[in-house]
């Protein structure tokens, strides 16, 4: 699954490797990846995939899943579908309390004890998916863990889930995308140890010359 789902990302552009010409994040880093999985939305075929992944994954690492908690706003749609596809309940947790009305910010029904899990687009640090986490705790749910679509696969992102005791299952990863890349000629096979560098330490721009 991993592999299929990598090459769907990369077959649409949804996840784009360019070590050659860096990305720049908001952070400053430079990185030599850049995801938008709202492209998945745009594109039916990779759409049917991933959803029925996102469904399947559900279905068979967390079977007692009573609902499914979208992270806004990327997750929210891929949440919504999973859940038709699960027969399932689905809301969304907003980044911040509305500021009108009843000022929720957990949208859609949960009731104290319910088994969730978190549906996420991307994990990069894990900072978004664990206040999401938080959210639902805090109302009461037990969350079960988070299923994404794409992992970075950072140290960080793993160490912030453990410490939250919190599984994560992601249907593929930057390891995965960067071995299909290198098999199908997208990028050179002398870049992946590059690239696998940058996943290491981010911060550490050494993999821009190759010397790490």
């Amino acid at each position: 699954m991993k592999t299929a789902i990598a090459r769907s990302l990369l077959s649409i552009g949804a996840v784009f490797l360019r070590p050659e010409e860096p990305f720049t994040w908001a952070s400053g880093i430079k990185s030599p990846i850049y995801t938008d999985n709202r492209l998945i939305l745009t594109a039916p075929e990779a759409r049917d995939a991933v959803e029925a992944a996102l469904a399947e994954t559900v279905r068979r690492e967390f079977p007692d899943a009573q609902a499914l908690f979208g992270t806004a706003t990327a997750g929210i749609a891929h949440a919504a579908i999973a859940a038709h596809l699960l027969g399932l309940p689905m809301g969304y947790v907003r980044s911040g309390a509305k500021d009108h009305g009843r000022q929720n910010r957990i949208e859609g029904k949960l009731d104290a004890g319910e088994k969730v899990i978190v549906i996420e687009d991307l994990i990069s640090t894990g900072g978004s998916v664990l206040t999401t986490v938080e959210a639902l705790r805090g109302a009461g749910a037990e969350v079960l863990g988070v299923v994404s679509i794409f992992t970075y696969n950072m140290a960080r992102a793993r160490d912030a889930l453990d410490a939250a005791h919190i599984r994560g299952v992601s249907l593929t990863d930057f390891d995965t995308v960067v071995s299909v890349a290198a098999a199908d000629g997208s990028i050179a096979r002398g870049n992946v140890a590059r690239l696998l560098a940058f996943r290491d330490d981010p911060s550490d721009e050494s993999w821009l010359e190759g010397t790490k």
